[in-house]
């Protein structure tokens, strides 16, 4: 059977501030994220399987994404962990209330990496988690490839 890849494209809107920053992102912005999830593997031979033919359900992979990434950060204002922004935390957290903490600068980078152990984890045994292409901005992007972080 033929190996196949399927991408699945997902967007969530979030605010982020890069504590320490010597530029524009060190202040409090946001952006309309587009998220680009491919999956790989073998699709369903099996004659008597309802999926014959699918890799992986996109309704099951939709779900494992929006369950491990979107509904956590969609609308949200994503900070570093750290004395000061615990200290913002405390402040805002009196008027608004989807605040995430994470423990590493909330760059693009890192928040692909930090996507892809959660996919590594959620994702069903029969497929592998490929790659990952998250979009900043319409022109800026960053990507995770499985064979790059063996």
């Amino acid at each position: 059977m033929a190996t196949i890849r399927l991408t699945k494209e997902f967007s969530f809107e979030a605010a982020h501030s890069l504590e320490g920053y010597d530029g524009a992102c060190s202040e409090i912005h946001g952006h309309s994220y587009r998220l680009f999830v491919t999956i790989k593997g073998e699709p369903s031979s099996d004659s008597f399987d309802p999926k014959q033919g699918m890799v992986m359900d996109f309704g099951l992979l939709k779900r494992i994404v929006n369950e491990q990434i979107i509904s956590r950060l969609d609308h949200s204002f994503i900070m570093r962990r750290t004395e000061q922004g615990m200290q913002l935390k405390s402040m805002l957290s009196e008027f608004y209330h989807n605040i995430v903490m994470v423990d590493y600068q909330p760059t693009c980078e890192n928040m692909l990496a930090d996507f892809a152990e959660r996919l590594l984890e959620a994702l069903p045994d029969e497929v592998e988690l490929f790659s990952l292409r998250l979009h900043e901005t319409a022109t800026s992007f960053a990507e995770w490839y499985a064979e790059d972080n063996l």
